[in-house]
């Protein structure tokens, strides 16, 4: 198994903890930035083409602001984001709105913004009518049913998914947008979660193209964009290759030109609205070993916890651990790397092979940037760590301050417990 390399060395972090203890999530802007270039590159053909950064994955506005930077808006799903989105300067067309099962104050919200207002069912055209009325242009979210597969692989179950509208509410709700004065249309859709591989996006694309022909020619409608959303994903594990974003744009370049510029549909706008991929590898969870256990099984305790990054105890899912300064020695321990919640399932790792840990060693748990800090909780009382951003010229500045006690009772603030 090849390996990951943390784009912080041990002395980095040595240097950094003089100042922001441990644990704390560190962002590297550099890769942030270098990979919001490729793939901007790599769908530089469709002269539309606009990232909408899905803001659920990593909402910060020091993010926001480098992606805003590189020419990316926000998705948002919620009021909060939008006005995360706002106080961060996006506005207008640079926002999309997609949520679902959305109160109505977030859609006076987005309607506001001037937002890309993306419903996600067919009763909602009336709901966003009557609550704030609609805008010239709106999108809907398809979703095809069943199953979708890559050849014999079952990628996911969008029939059982929540979200969307089903092709017959597509083509009624066009019709229908149409006559309530809507001038203009977009296609979005989401059939897969984290990806790896290079034929998802251009799939899902000539599922879109050919859908947006349908639409045209039974409702007249005038699609402007296909959203292709999120979906394109990383390899957690070090023995899977990533994603080649440069051969995923050629593939949706390809099914463009067979499916949409026959049919008189070239001047489409292609967006995506990516989390994972743009930020997940160009985050770390810095973690320091403080304890150590020796029962049925050897056992790491780290400073860090499941409220620090769920996806372990959530999915159990996997993240790979680089132990610093012990880069090449050999993995001959076995360990369970735990948290200190009162949960078993607290454990960033499982069984895994790692250099002998010693207390007092850093550990780096990698691609933490997306959906880490992010889904982060306070059971147990405890209390989220800051975020930190290693800058293109090395020095490190804090974007989020560690929580304090006073923060987790500040919703106490009608009693005089806690004062």
């Amino acid at each position: 198994m090849s390996t990951k390399k943390p784009f912080v060395s041990l002395e980095k972090v040595k240097e950094i903890v003089k100042e922001y203890p441990t644990p704390f999530h560190i962002y590297d802007e550099k890769g942030i930035r270098e990979n919001a270039r490729k793939l901007k590159e790599a769908f530089s053909w469709n002269k539309g083409f606009k990232e909408y950064f899905a803001v659920k994955a990593t909402p910060n506005p020091f993010i926001l602001k480098i992606l805003q930077e590189e020419g990316c808006g926000t998705d948002c799903s919620s009021l909060t984001e939008l006005m995360m989105s706002e106080a961060t300067g996006f506005s207008g067309s640079d926002i999309m709105f997609s949520s679902n099962v959305t109160p109505k104050e977030e859609f006076i919200k987005a309607k506001e913004l001037g937002a890309f207002i993306n419903l996600d069912d067919y009763t909602h055209i009336e709901f966003l009518e009557e609550t704030c009325g609609l805008p010239e242009t709106i999108f809907c979210r398809y979703n095809p049913g069943g199953v979708f597969s890559l050849g014999t692989d079952i990628m996911d179950n969008p029939g059982d998914a929540k979200y969307g509208l089903t092709k017959e509410q597509m083509i009624d709700g066009f019709k229908k947008l149409k006559e309530k004065g809507v001038k203009y249309f977009g296609i979005h859709s989401f059939l897969a979660s984290n990806t790896v591989s290079n034929e998802y996006y251009p799939t899902l694309a000539k599922i879109l193209f050919e859908l947006a022909v349908e639409l045209k020619e039974k409702t007249g409608a005038d699609i402007k964009y296909i959203n292709l959303s999120g979906g394109v994903g990383i390899p957690y594990t070090p023995d899977k290759e990533p994603n080649d974003i440069m051969v995923i744009g050629e593939g949706v370049r390809k099914a463009f030109e067979e499916v949409l510029v026959p049919a008189g549909m070239g001047d489409v706008s292609i967006f995506t609205e990516l989390g994972r991929y743009m930020l997940a590898p160009y985050g770390h969870l810095v973690t320091k070993a403080i304890h150590e256990k020796h029962i049925y099984k050897e056992y790491i305790g780290v400073d860090a916890c499941a409220v620090n990054l769920m996806r372990p105890a959530m999915y159990g899912a996997y993240h790979h651990i680089t132990v610093l300064g012990k880069e090449d020695a050999p993995c001959d321990h076995k360990y369970d790397v735990t948290g200190s919640l009162c949960e078993n399932n607290d454990k960033f790792a499982v069984d895994r092979m790692l250099p002998k840990i010693d207390k007092g060693d850093y550990l780096v748990i990698h691609d933490t940037g997306a959906h880490g800090f992010a889904m982060g909780y306070n059971y147990n009382g405890k209390l989220k760590s800051a975020e930190l951003l290693l800058k293109e010229d090395g020095s490190v500045q804090m974007i989020r301050r560690a929580e304090k006690p006073e923060d987790y009772f500040a919703t106490f603030d009608f009693t005089d417990f806690f004062k």
